[in-house]
């Protein structure tokens, strides 16, 4: 008998072993979270762990031992199965949760067949939202206001509906429009700008904006700072933490570059380590003495936090439109300059990212094309010309006591990267 049952285990294929057992705990999750809402007595839900685990585990056979078509007539049988018992519910709000969730859970069990990776990711997602079923109502009904529901709907759209529909293409002069890339950064302005929205709605704005910008900058630094510039608009008492967490975004794009160093061209470094710890060095303490600044005249405001757009469609478009027009000039100054001139590449594509330049010229590094001490200046250039975007967009978005206010962030950021690089 023992014999038997191992020649039985011996036959079945490992990948279909696999996914009955992903199967079995797809349904052993979710119903459990089941089981603990059923309730007693007449008014109880027709299925609990075990049926859930059956469900699972019968859609895994059902695709096992047919294809979709045999799946789906499962589910189809457990679906009219539930429909009977919610039928026969006393309850007088019964909810269909239960119910639909059954036949989910039949549905990922047969795609446990051939996708058990997702599967078990989208089973243990669904056991975490029914787990979480009153801090989610209370979210919404309380904490989530009507305009930031409006809000949240505009960017799944742009997120979900506009941004798969715009061609992934190079169009429009010298090839340097692409919508797909436009829209998406669309998309990752509005979440830059939402990300500091949450942050200060959890923490407060002395501790939320700083660590938003922080985080941010890792993001898109030129995008932080645009968010920051638009929150001063809308509440000019927030001036100082806002400075901060720009500048603390250009901390984070000095953190960048110095990994990019260290991972393509780690040669480089020892001529770069200094220039670059003295600009996020500087560009701290500016960072922190504002931060200071907010203690003394922004402290006493936290506990009245005033709303503004969780995520703002129109300044994203704005800030989308002004850095299109300083891509068209750099793709204007390339294809003018060619690309062998190192300096002037790095000088013109660092007007749209500060690490552009730097790659290529770390990429040439690498492939031994120049040398580390040849790649020092271009880092420099780019990240100095990206300055100058990011002064435009300081103004553009929050106006000149903005600006005036960010600019010397950006001074420290280049002027102690130039000085590091004179010590060196």
């Amino acid at each position: 008998m023992t014999r038997s049952l191992a020649d039985l285990m011996n036959s079945i294929p490992l990948p279909a072993l696999i996914s009955l057992c992903v199967a079995f705990g797809i349904g052993l999750l979710i119903g459990a979270e089941r089981e603990r809402r059923k309730g007693t007595g007449p008014n109880r839900r027709a299925a609990g762990i075990r049926t859930f685990t059956i469900s699972s585990v019968l859609g895994a056979v059902a695709m096992l031992l047919g294809d979709t078509t045999l799946l789906w007539m499962t589910t189809a049988f457990i679906g009219s199965l539930m429909l009977v018992a919610y039928l026969r519910t006393h309850t007088d709000d019964p909810g269909v949760t239960t119910e639909i969730t059954l036949v989910m859970c039949c549905v990922l069990g047969g795609l446990a067949v051939p996708e058990p990776a997702m599967a078990a990711g989208t089973g243990a997602a669904i056991a975490l939202l029914l787990a979480n079923k009153h801090q989610l109502h209370r979210w919404v009904d309380s904490w989530l206001s009507e305009r930031e529901l409006h809000d949240v709907l505009v960017f799944s759209a742009v997120a979900l509906i506009a941004l798969p529909l715009a061609p992934n293409q190079f169009m429009g002069p010298f090839d340097a429009l692409n919508p797909h890339a436009l829209t998406m950064l669309v998309v990752l302005i509005m979440a830059v700008h939402g990300l500091g929205y949450v942050a200060l709605r959890a923490l407060g704005p002395a501790r939320g904006l700083p660590l938003a910008g922080f985080v941010g900058g890792f993001i898109s630094s030129t995008a932080t700072i645009h968010a920051m510039g638009l929150r001063t608009r809308e509440h000019t008492a927030s001036m100082h933490t806002a400075v901060t967490g720009a500048a603390l975004s250009n901390v984070a794009t000095v953190i960048q570059l110095a990994v990019w160093i260290a991972l393509i061209a780690p040669q480089v470094m020892h001529r770069l380590a200094w220039p670059l710890a003295l600009s996020a060095a500087s560009t701290v303490a500016y960072g922190l003495a504002f931060y200071a600044l907010s203690q003394v005249n922004e402290g006493h405001g936290d506990g009245q936090i005033q709303q503004g757009n969780a995520f703002n469609l129109k300044s994203a478009v704005g800030f989308t439109c002004l850095l299109t027009g300083i891509l068209l000039v750099s793709a204007a100054l390339h294809a003018w300059l060619g690309s062998d001139a190192l300096w002037p590449t790095a000088a013109v594509t660092g007007l749209a990212d500060a690490h552009a330049g730097a790659l290529t010229a770390l990429s040439l590094v690498a492939s031994h094309k120049i040398t580390a001490e040849q790649a020092v200046w271009p880092v420099l250039i780019g990240l100095s010309t990206n300055a100058v975007s990011k002064a435009l967009v300081a103004f553009q978005s929050g106006g000149w006591h903005y600006a005036a206010r960010v600019v010397p962030s950006l001074l420290c950021l280049v002027g102690a990267a130039w000085f590091g690089a004179w010590l060196t």
